[in-house]
């Protein structure tokens, strides 16, 4: 079955970079779309950005202009996160969606999330 597992985060001073990486595993002849989410204390789960296999990329508004993500291969999606402020500390949770597998069609699948602190 198809897993996510993400990498790269950690604790960031503000104003500072990381990157997030997430790779699907298992036998897997296409995924449609790929993205990040992220849920901080006490909300709800928001988008951050999503990226189609077709490379369309949609962001959140308040990561437009600082985040940047892309596929580098039908099973790897990545977030480049730059000038990192305090308000987007959170889990950041990686989503596949359309994933068709030898198995059959899996409508999405979801990764167990990466801490990301931003603080001085």
């Amino acid at each position: 079955q198809v897993q996510l597992v993400e990498s790269g985060g950690g604790l960031v001073q503000p104003g500072g970079s990381l990157r997030l990486s997430c790779a699907a595993s298992g036998s897997i002849f296409s995924i449609y779309a790929m993205g990040w989410y992220r849920q901080a204390p006490g909300k709800q789960r928001e988008l951050v950005a999503t990226v189609t296999g077709g490379g369309t990329p949609n962001y959140a508004d308040s990561v437009k202009g600082r985040f940047t993500i892309f596929r580098d291969n039908a099973k790897k999606v990545h977030l480049q996160m730059k000038n990192l402020k305090p308000e987007d500390t959170a889990v950041y949770y990686c989503n596949a969606v359309g994933i068709a597998t030898p198995q059959g069609y899996e409508h999405d699948s979801w990764g167990q999330g990466t801490q990301v602190t931003v603080s001085s």
